[in-house]
């Protein structure tokens, strides 16, 4: 029996769903609308970050414009990630550059780069509460195979003199465990990086949008979405509690967007992950002002930041669970944890960090959440082939974050002004294309094969 890829009704309890806000399950008027001029699927970042400059920055219509969402203010990916404001400056920069040429990379890195400081500006200049830390990521190999790997890729996109790669910087190799801290470093490298409480941040942008004329409309769940548009022009949006016809369509909904959309199936994929919060008592263990990756190989790495308050977010484990496909792969259900990623974080800081032995340091809150992974592996933005006037920003992979914020600028310049995408800022290797969705390509299974063929091995 296929599985549902709708999200389910609760998910785990995220920490940063911790401190909710009053529109958490807001409703701006008690009747869903019958008619709108833009109707927006999703309340996450993207929809929050869409409306933002869809509001601000280009010259709106007077469209109404009504946002549904299926459960509470961004409770999806963005309200379960690792709180993680990080562009990749040479790991995956170099892969892309492998597949689509030093241009296609050099644009990529230098759009996650202005993403980085876009969001930081933003939060600064609109004074938004949401622990913005402006700090350094510090990404960590754990294995020679890694070590060797990474510096490959990092030698390919430097020698290239590839510009957004200048502030990355190769600590030398003798003191990789020392500078970062992390026990068995092989190799490491540091670059600039945020990390912020994303919950926080959307509510502040939903509050904003909905003060301007935005309706919110929670706990309303999409079914589907009509084949094709009325004679009139207009899509209609079916929901539990009755159906919306929209001038335009905007999906930002990420790894549920097959739920919806059905050319989206083995496109975009909902992958399972599961994060942690960790803390120690008061003045136990040492003051981390860096984030983190951990890579112990291409498939299976972890990620972390350090809270203001000293506790730290962490996600991965999937060296415990990545070998059974029904674990993660074309799961949508966030509302239990995975059964073979239990007991992974514990003793996580003492077992990887130098100082933490006697911190008594333990997990708070253990949760999962759904990633939308793209089976190419890039962000799908931009029109839906044969669906005038519906527009997509999903497929995120994980690395929704540092992508999101000038993507839905400008998506935004599409919906309001008719920009050409080539024209928006955005990645061309973003686009979504007639080919992308027709090709069979899916690099999710691929390296999971991958993986486990090397096991056998």
């Amino acid at each position: 029996m296929a599985r549902s890829t709708f999200p389910p009704s609760k998910g785990t309890d995220a920490f940063w769903r911790t401190e909710v806000g009053h529109l958490d399950e807001h409703r701006t008027t008690p009747d869903l609308p019958q008619e709108a001029g833009i109707v927006v699927i999703g309340a996450g970042f993207a929809s929050a970050s869409f409306l933002t400059h869809l509001l601000r920055d280009v010259d709106r219509t007077s469209s109404s414009i009504v946002v549904v969402e299926a459960r509470q203010l961004c409770s999806g990916a963005t309200g379960r990630n690792g709180g993680h404001l990080k562009p990749d400056s040479y790991h995956k920069i170099a892969s892309v550059a492998r597949d689509y040429g030093f241009g296609a990379a050099s644009e990529l890195a230098t759009f996650e780069a202005q993403n980085l400081d876009a969001v930081s500006q933003y939060v600064i200049e609109n004074n938004v509460d949401c622990d913005l830390i402006m700090t350094r990521a510090i990404d960590v190999q754990l294995t020679d195979k890694m070590r060797r790997s990474v510096r490959e890729g990092y030698s390919l996109v430097t020698e290239a003199g590839m510009a957004a790669t200048r502030g990355t910087f190769a600590i030398p190799e003798q003191y990789a465990e020392k500078v970062s801290g992390v026990k068995g470093a092989k190799s490491a490298y540091s670059y600039s990086a945020a990390h912020l409480w994303p919950y926080k941040l959307i509510h502040h942008m939903f509050a904003d949008a909905i003060a301007k004329g935005v309706n919110l409309q929670t706990m309303t769940p999409v079914k589907s979405v009509s084949d094709t548009p009325s004679l009139d022009g207009y899509w209609t949006v079916h929901t539990d509690r009755g159906a919306i016809r929209a001038r335009k369509v905007i999906v930002a909904t990420n790894a549920y967007t097959a739920a919806i959309l059905p050319e989206y199936r083995d496109k975009i994929i909902p992958y399972k992950g599961v994060s942690c919060r960790i803390a120690a008592p008061p003045g136990k263990a040492p003051l981390l002002n860096n984030t983190y990756a951990l890579r112990f190989d291409d498939w299976d790495f972890d990620y972390l930041i350090p809270r203001p308050d000293g506790s730290i977010v962490v996600g991965g484990a999937r060296q415990r669970y990545y070998h059974d496909l029904e674990n993660w792969y074309n799961n949508a259900d966030d509302s239990t944890l995975i059964d073979d990623a239990s007991g992974y974080f514990d003793g996580y800081m003492q077992r990887h960090f130098a100082g933490w032995a006697n911190s008594d340091a333990r997990v708070t809150h253990l949760w999962t959440g759904i990633l939308g992974y793209s089976a190419d592996r890039l962000p799908r933005v931009g029109a839906i082939p044969n669906r005038p006037g519906m527009f997509i920003m999903a497929g995120f992979t994980g690395h929704g974050m540092p992508q999101v914020f000038l993507t839905a600028k400008g998506v935004a310049g599409m919906v309001a002004e008719g920009t050409a995408f080539a024209q928006t800022g955005v990645p061309r290797i973003f686009e979504e294309t007639v080919q992308r969705l027709e090709s069979t390509r899916n690099d999710i299974l691929d390296t999971w094969k991958s993986s486990q063929a090397q096991t056998k091995l």
